[in-house]
């Protein structure tokens, strides 16, 4: 029994730690209605956001729920003796190149918290919500949090100093449709002018820590303010660096790309309920909006002092441990560092004569790769029995269980494969060579390997020669000590892995656990005798199958968790109308993640078939197809006004068109195919110009109502042969009337999202060739 226990002690003591880090890494603080006037306060912030959204509708750029919920905006600001201004245009925004363009008219506002000398700090988030849902967490909190923030920098009254930046607060409208709003500020040179600095708040989940997750480039001392002024901080130069690769975006991105220093947080665990209708007040976390508070004022009040010119620097390495503290060094220093602490440990290594052989020096890299390949064959287990892709994705207990145990049978098995002194040697080698290889490709990932190497060296220096070495008592204390350095980094990489992405891409969960493990190799190869080491390994080897059978056997999605379906009905003029000229799509694909199967009730209520779609640019490209019978709906009109040549040295011909809607139309969507060979376009002032060599489709998509009756000018290529096919299509939010029953048949296990239900009425014109 003594043998077992010591067998398994360190996994329950590296469970009990993990625990310990998630639960720490959760804010806990809630400040109450009698909290300091100067203060953010969570109870005052969930009294304006339950005025905001009395109706807990959506409000999507353009509506009339987003009127009102401005309207009631404007009434919260004035409430505070804030002045508040409007400001309205129409917008395109070509952020992500010339492919995808949308335009809307938006309704920005404006107001002057707190005056100053110089340019502003500007508190930043946006008033739309997707169509799809109500939008508390994104992003009526984060402007609640800002009437919160603002009310108590008015509070602070004289105690600011008096040379201190003034304070701006940018509601933006459009953010969801594509940063609509803030293009159309920092479209305005007298506005954007008037921007020192920027703090942007959001959401992509309803609770967790507020995560720094976004910064300016050179942002060193950005960095030194966050780590200087907040309670709690929840931070990595990794998450920072992971979210620069990722094709997301908020409104920070048009600031940050206008050379403005900014700062982004968000609260981001509980994705399930991310641009859904589960967006609703009660699923929020007021723990998370009092992070999510605190750090907004913090920032702002810090930056208030700050000079701007200094706040653009060289990059900064961070990593928040436990909450309480935010180590930063400058991203110069990680190879220098790096370096010298390989030195130090190959010393340390030579110094005790602990060279290893080659099974031990091939430990980690099998302990690494076993782990993340033993979690794929798990997952594709749990996938073939359930036939998802995301088996665990409402119930991921038992795919965690199954995880955490094929990383233990790895660490058990490749423990067996040196001595206590081989694998300390081998083990903080590797890391050392890691974080080598890291500060010259991946710097950000630093601070996970060279910081505990640096504590280990130091320990692996005192072992050194003393009285039995790595074996004895000293080496056991050093080798725990080491490895919780390293533990107390991987772990909330691993857990912060899975509340982010969840266990459909395990291996961020298996490389972050396992690479963590290692550590424990010298500890384990010390206790674990062989006959208990074969024991175990069978246990876990049962324990993770029976997790990944479980997983699978288990419903894939729940009324917590729905399955993310949008019905659209679709009526169009183009060849698939030799299909059905009327058909009911249902699009269960969410974030570049393949269609997941339809629940049996709506697969019974229609005789859906997957299929193809015409809809380039609009639509999914491939979806569930069913019938919809004759068509019952007016498509919107389309007409070509002009085809007038350009002056022949231009190289260009113009065409104007005028699409028309319905009364009904929440978006006007226009498809240009590469044969059209467009250059540019013009659409209410705004003149859009393709990149040079541009030889791509453009999806214009104008998502305001006043986008019903549209002109729009084509400059196309003048020497173009083809006569192009020009798909335009009007999107109704919602279902029709007679399509109510379609949507009873989604059942509650599934869900609108993003975008959700709709009516495409799709209408073509052909171009002539030149």
């Amino acid at each position: 029994m003594q043998a077992i226990v010591r067998a398994w002690l360190p996994a329950v003591a590296v469970l009990v730690l993990g625990w310990l880090c998630a639960l720490l890494a959760e804010p806990h603080h809630i400040a109450g209605f009698g909290a300091p006037a100067d203060a953010f306060s969570a109870a005052r912030a969930q009294r304006v956001l339950a005025a905001l959204l009395a109706d807990q509708q959506p409000h999507p750029v353009g509506s009339a729920q987003d009127a009102a919920l401005q309207d009631r905006i404007v009434a919260q600001f004035r409430a505070l003796g804030i002045p508040v201004h409007n400001y309205r245009a129409f917008v395109c925004n070509t952020w992500r190149g010339f492919a995808f363009i949308p335009c809307a008219t938006v309704s920005d506002l404006l107001a002057e918290v707190r005056p100053g000398v110089g340019r502003a700090v500007l508190m930043m988030a946006h008033a739309d919500s997707v169509p799809a849902g109500p939008g508390a967490s994104d992003d009526a909190a984060g402007v609640a949090g800002i009437l919160e923030a603002a009310r108590a920098l008015r509070a602070a009254g004289a105690h600011a100093p008096s040379d201190a930046h003034p304070v701006l607060a940018l509601i933006s409208d459009g953010e969801e449709a594509g940063l609509l709003g803030a293009a159309a500020l920092l479209q305005n040179p007298a506005l954007a002018s008037e921007v020192g600095a920027a703090v942007n708040v959001e959401a992509r989940g309803t609770r967790g820590a507020s995560l720094l997750f976004q910064t300016s480039p050179g942002d060193a001392r950005l960095v030194q303010l966050y780590a200087q002024h907040v309670r709690f901080s929840a931070a990595s130069s990794l998450f920072a660096d992971i979210y620069r690769r990722l094709p997301n975006d908020t409104d920070l991105t048009l600031f940050i790309r206008a050379g403005i220093p900014s700062v982004n947080f968000a609260i981001a665990e509980n994705v399930q309920a991310y641009h859904s209708p589960l967006d609703r007040i009660s699923m929020l976390s007021p723990a998370s909006l009092q992070m999510q508070g605190d750090n907004l004022l913090a920032m702002v009040r810090a930056l208030q002092s700050a000079r701007f010119g200094e706040l653009r620097g060289s990059d900064a390495l961070y990593l928040s441990t436990l909450g309480y503290f935010l180590p930063h060094m400058p991203q110069a220093a990680a190879l220098p560092l790096a370096g010298v602490v390989l030195l130090l440990l190959i010393w340390a290594v030579a110094r005790a004569r602990a060279v290893p052989v080659l099974r031990a020096a091939s430990a980690p890299l099998l302990m690494i790769g076993g782990s993340v390949l033993l979690g794929q064959v798990l997952s594709m287990i749990a996938a073939w029995i359930s036939g998802t892709t995301d088996p665990s994705y409402a119930h991921p207990l038992a795919m965690r269980a199954a995880l955490d145990l094929a990383v233990w049978l790895v660490l058990l098995l490749t423990s067996a494969l040196g001595s206590p002194r081989q694998l300390t040697a081998t083990v903080w080698l590797w890391i050392g060579v890691l974080g080598v290889l890291a500060a010259l490709y991946l710097p950000a990932l630093v601070p996970y390997l060279v910081w505990p190497a640096a504590v280990a060296v130091v320990l692996l220096l005192w072992v050194g020669r003393a009285p039995g070495g790595w074996e004895g008592r000293r080496g056991r204390i050093a080798s725990t000590i080491a490895a919780m350095a390293a533990l107390l980094l991987w772990l909330p990489l691993a857990t912060g892995s899975e509340a982010l992405l969840g266990l459909q891409l395990q291996a961020a969960f298996t490389l972050s656990a396992s690479l963590g493990l290692t550590t424990l190799l010298p500890l384990m190869a010390t206790t674990v005798s062989a006959p208990i080491r074969r024991a175990s390994v069978l246990a876990c080897a049962a324990g993770a199958l029976l997790g990944a059978v479980v997983t699978g056997l288990q419903p894939t999605y729940s009324a917590s968790a729905p399955e993310r379906l949008d019905l659209l009905y679709y009526e169009t003029q183009g060849s698939f109308a030799s299909q059905g000229s009327a058909h009911w799509i249902a699009d269960s694909a969410w974030a570049g993640q393949p269609a997941a199967p339809l629940p049996r009730s709506l697969q019974h209520a229609a005789e859906f078939q997957a299929q193809s779609l015409a809809l380039p640019g609009v639509a999914p490209a491939s979806s569930f197809v069913a019938s919809a019978g004759p068509p019952r709906l007016p498509l919107p009109r389309g007409e070509i006004r002009t085809a007038a040549a350009d002056a022949p040295t231009s190289g260009e011909s113009l065409v104007t068109l005028r699409l028309v809607g319905s009364a009904n139309t929440d978006e006007m969507a226009l498809y240009i195919p590469p044969g059209a060979a467009l250059r540019g376009l013009d659409i209410r002032g705004q003149h859009l110009v393709a990149p040079a060599g541009w030889s791509g489709g453009t999806t214009l998509l104008c998502v305001t109502p006043d986008c019903r009756d549209e002109t729009v000018r084509l400059h196309l290529a003048a020497n173009r042969s083809d006569a192009s096919s020009l798909q335009f299509v009007e999107h109704d939010y919602g279902l029709p009337a007679f399509g109510a029953w379609l949507g009873a048949a989604r059942g509650p296990w599934a869900m609108p999202s993003q975008n959700g239900d709709e009516v495409l009425l799709a209408g073509q014109l052909v171009l002539p060739p030149r």
